[in-house]
């Protein structure tokens, strides 16, 4: 299959590519500079530059592929609003361009927040401002199963980690240099769910290959970690205490850290076949990388 892929060199592009290409399918990747083309040619894919805010250009790659996964998104929280504006946009230039087609088209996007509820993949959280609209944007992506399009959303939960992150644990690592304590909120007992990113680009392969028109999947590896057991990890790590802090301590990442949101792969699990083989975020810890 021949899959045009945006996103291509980015944290969890770069890992879908390698899983693409591994099992035998041709990768076109839409990347934005000279590094990441050379990135995306030396793991044997075809890099293309250009930006997804080019509409047409998106387009025409699309129609001339077998099939899309889209995984670009700024995720610059100062801009937050613009870039699910500018998402919404790119996934309306993506389905015309599939309409009929009867091509797989897989989107990224995020597990719901319901305090204190073990989402699933039957969960619909309208969520509030931007939030809403890119909930609207992923609705609007399994609407297209019924224009002939092979339509799938992958959601992702709050930490994809493994070697090289740069998100929301690598976030806390840094807030505990500076600060010289190791943070959480309340008395930590909040869920968070996680994935290894490796896992991650299995299911999109997997959505790709073989997921029904319209599904939703979620690439849940750990259902909920306890947050004071990761802030008491990265202490350990640090040789620094682990303290509950106020959410402001912490930045935005404060208001994250505050709610319960476990979510489950079990469908998805059914669905597919997938599951999760690597490590689980407290055993990704304890390897060490995040603090070197």
């Amino acid at each position: 299959m021949r899959v045009f892929v945006t996103g291509a060199s980015g944290w969890i592009g770069s890992p879908v590519l390698r899983e693409l290409l591994a099992a035998g399918h041709q990768v076109v990747g839409l990347v934005r500079s000279d590094s990441s083309a050379r990135a995306v040619a030396a793991a044997g894919g075809e890099p293309v530059l250009g930006d997804v805010t080019d509409l047409d250009s998106v387009a025409a790659l699309a129609r001339d592929a077998d099939g899309v996964i889209h995984l670009a998104f700024d995720h610059d929280f100062s801009r937050f609003e613009q870039s699910v504006k500018e998402e919404g946009e790119v996934l309306g230039a993506l389905g015309a361009a599939l309409a009929g087609s009867g091509k797989p088209l897989v989107v990224a996007s995020g597990t719901p927040a319901e305090p204190g509820v073990l989402v699933t993949e039957r969960s619909d959280s309208a969520g509030d401002g931007p939030a809403a609209v890119r909930v609207a944007n992923a609705r609007a992506v399994l609407d297209l199963a019924r224009h002939g399009v092979r339509s799938c959303v992958v959601r992702l939960p709050r930490s994809v980690h493994g070697e090289g992150d740069a998100g929301f644990i690598a976030q806390l690592v840094a807030i505990a240099r500076r600060d010289g304590v190791s943070g959480y909120v309340g008395d930590g007992s909040q869920r968070w769910p996680a994935v290894h990113v490796l896992d991650a680009a299995r299911l999109f392969r997997a959505g790709l290959e073989d997921a029904p028109a319209g599904s939703v999947l979620h690439a849940v590896g750990d259902e909920g970690v306890p947050i004071l057991a990761v802030a008491q990890a990265i202490g350990r790590h640090l040789g620094l205490p682990s303290a509950s802090l106020p959410a402001g301590n912490l930045g935005f990442l404060g208001g994250l850290l505050a709610v319960d949101q476990p979510a489950s792969s079990a469908y998805t699990q059914d669905l597919l076949g997938w599951f999760p083989r690597e490590p689980g975020l407290l055993a990704d810890l304890e390897a060490g990388h995040y603090f070197r």
